[in-house]
């Protein structure tokens, strides 16, 4: 790699990516917008206790509320395939000869996207999908409500990839009276659903941006698919979480995005790492 220091790009990605050198990282993680046709938002709030407050909590306390204004981005494409098609064919080339690449969706275009991905990779390099289960938000008396996400895990070559078994994380089980003592203490390694909470609303890892992923599904991936100090890439950035798993893990980042609210949220997020902002010309970064 010819970057000496993290970086976060401000921009198109395809104005970024062709320059980047080839076979340069080792995984890759993009959560694209899932083509919802709806404004992507969310509300930040701010409870304050006050008796003049107009919002009742528990035990009849009374709270004022303070709404601040949020990220947003319209989640609308009219043809999505080919929007993605150029990027996903620049995540392979960028990968290394043993990498992979995460793509999370959700189930309204996950099985497009895999036929998709599937004509790009070969179909002998798709490896698993995995389900990112969560129970939080309404439910649908309709329909079963869907609870969960989609990540489709692709490597550029299926006999060589980097997979740390030891390095997974383990779960408790669900009945560790019939494990044993030594099992249950040891906990048992994940399947292909993981069960994680979303970002919890007060939580100190909210940053308010509408699509944020939880810092512990990133970790998970990166801490098994990688090697301390290689470089990880994200080009639909959004709140930064592949960037702070990648830090924390000991490996190097760039990513990408072109929301200016998105890149000043991650300049923030991500200042305690070594991390340069650009958002000049492309020949400038490389």
């Amino acid at each position: 790699m010819q970057m000496s220091s993290n970086l976060i790009l401000y921009g198109d990605n395809m104005q970024y990516l062709p320059k980047l050198p080839s076979g340069a990282f080792r995984l890759i993680y993009i959560d694209p917008p899932f083509n919802t046709g709806k404004v992507q938002q969310r509300i930040r709030i701010r409870a304050t206790a006050s008796e003049n407050g107009t919002r009742i909590g528990f035990g009849d306390r009374k709270y004022s509320v303070q709404i601040y204004e949020s990220p947003a981005y319209h989640d609308d494409f009219e043809d999505y395939l080919a929007f993605l098609r150029p990027r996903l064919m620049e995540a392979r080339r960028l990968l290394t000869p043993d990498g992979s690449l995460f793509v999370h969706l959700d189930y309204r275009e996950v099985h497009y996207v895999k036929v998709l991905l599937d004509e790009i990779f070969g179909r002998e390099c798709f490896l698993n999908e995995i389900i990112w289960a969560y129970d939080y938000g309404g439910r649908s008396k309709r329909r079963w409500p869907p609870k969960h996400d989609n990540i489709l895990w692709y490597a550029k070559d299926p006999e060589n990839y980097v997979f740390h078994y030891e390095a997974i994380d383990r779960i408790p089980y669900l009945a560790p009276s019939l494990a044993g003592a030594e099992k249950a203490a040891r906990g048992k390694t994940p399947t292909d659903v993981w069960w994680l909470t979303i970002v919890p609303t007060n939580g100190k890892e909210k940053t308010g941006y509408p699509t944020q992923k939880p810092l512990r599904l990133l970790e998970r991936i990166i801490r098994v698919h990688s090697n301390a100090g290689d470089w990880v890439l994200d080009f639909f950035a959004g709140s930064g979480t592949t960037g702070e798993a990648a830090a924390r893990l000991g490996r190097q980042f760039v990513l990408i995005d072109n929301n200016p609210e998105a890149v000043e949220l991650m300049a923030r997020r991500l200042a305690f790492t070594r991390v340069e902002v650009r958002t000049g010309a492309v020949e400038e970064c490389f």
